[in-house]
């Protein structure tokens, strides 16, 4: 991971240039580093605030083995891992008690630190690549009205001026191993750490919108595939995409 690293001062965002490098046979572990980007993203087509040198916004090129389907080595379970990464440089670099979120945010005190969006490309309903973006917020800035509230920076965390080389120098290191992981078929490792980091559960409600309507519930697990198990009444509903809103804890 990190062995090819492609630095740009401005991009729409680092997901679409690695997106391109990945079509044109860059190796896995080639990543994308910007100062900022113009139209970062999230899921469900959210914006991703990415204020000039205040944050780490990153894309990196994970290749599954040779055949593949996307069943065996999904998009899902790889956003997982990279949230367990993220979470355990941030703590290995700055000891901040860094938890996550399913299935994408890291988190500091129930504040957003980190994102993660991970894109496949498929040919033939086999998985080629995925590239995992995030971003992850170094410095204080002045962010939008509706996010102010819910997401803080390592600096205001911890008072210090982040080291942005090391947090990614770490990261990556950690997402190696993580993939590596993944590629021996070692999920019990990730969903294990996962769970251990995982600071909204068990027990938090939760819901979501279905064609029924709202569907209402408190989260108890993840399965090996890295589905969200909520308990509704005397089922386990099994939540694999959408929005789940985190209400509270207990």
């Amino acid at each position: 991971m990190g062995r090819h690293v492609h630095w740009v001062a401005s991009t729409a965002s680092t997901n679409d240039i690695a997106t391109r490098l990945a079509d044109s046979g860059a190796e896995e572990g080639t990543t994308v580093v910007a100062e900022t980007q113009t139209a970062g993203r999230g899921r469900h087509g959210r914006v991703w605030f990415s204020p000039r040198g205040a944050g780490l916004y990153a894309s990196v090129i994970v290749r599954p083995a040779a055949g593949r389907s996307s069943d065996e080595h999904p998009a899902a379970l790889l956003t997982l891992a990279s949230g367990v990464a993220i979470a355990e440089a941030v703590r290995a670099v700055t000891g901040l008690p860094a938890g996550i979120k399913w299935p994408n945010d890291v988190l500091i005190g129930g504040r957003k630190l980190a994102g993660i969006l991970a894109e496949a490309a498929m040919q033939a309903g086999t998985l080629q690549f995925i590239v995992v973006g995030f971003g992850v917020n170094l410095l204080r800035a002045a962010y939008p009205p509706e996010l102010a509230l819910r997401v803080t920076s390592i600096e205001a965390e911890t008072s210090r001026m982040p080291d942005r080389a090391l947090i990614l120098a770490e990261i990556l290191a950690a997402l190696g191993e993580r993939c590596a992981d993944l590629r021996a078929g070692r999920f019990d490792a990730i969903l294990s750490a996962w769970r251990q980091l995982a600071v909204s559960m068990p027990n938090a409600h939760v819901e979501w919108d279905s064609p029924a309507g709202v569907v209402r519930g408190r989260a108890v697990d993840i399965d090996r595939h890295g589905a969200l198990l909520v308990r509704v009444g005397e089922k386990v509903e099994r939540v694999t995409g959408g929005e789940v809103r985190w209400l509270s804890k207990r």
